[in-house]
């Protein structure tokens, strides 16, 4: 985990929608982000590279879904294939980062926070990535407390 400086912009790779969340440009704190709805590989790689220049990103993270074993699942290999073909066009290092159980930690923290199962389905997706991004910039800060 080498971060660079600069903003982190996070992606939960599915075949219907990348969800978004991104750190504020000290790298501590995560948001959310609008969902971005696929539509063709290419264009998908231009918003987000179009997002990437304007929000200033200097890393790209990518959810990395494993069975709970550990191996990589079909959907694991497809996004590595979808981060590769995003570092490329970028120019941005893609890092990966184990999602196992950021949406069961999101479910319960929606649930605890008294939100509508009806609202929930995008929120909890959303919340994931902002969990996932958080981790990632907690454990790169904790790497860096070590050094000093």
């Amino acid at each position: 985990m080498t971060r660079r400086p600069g903003r982190v912009l996070a992606l939960d790779v599915g075949k219907k929608r990348v969800v978004l969340a991104i750190s504020d440009g000290l790298g501590i704190t995560a948001q959310g982000l609008p969902t971005l709805h696929r539509s063709r590989i290419r264009d998908d790689m231009e918003k987000i590279a179009t997002l990437c220049a304007e929000q200033d990103v200097r890393t790209i993270l990518i959810g990395h879904p494993l069975h709970m074993s550990g191996d990589e699942s079909r959907q694991a290999q497809y996004t590595r294939e979808f981060g590769e073909r995003l570092a490329s066009q970028t120019g941005l290092p893609v890092e990966y980062l184990d999602e196992r159980l950021t949406s069961v930690q999101a479910q319960r923290m929606l649930r605890e926070a008294g939100s509508s199962t009806d609202r929930r389905t995008g929120t909890v997706d959303r919340m994931a990535a902002i969990l996932l991004l958080q981790s990632y910039l907690d454990a790169a800060q904790i790497a860096e407390d070590r050094l000093d």
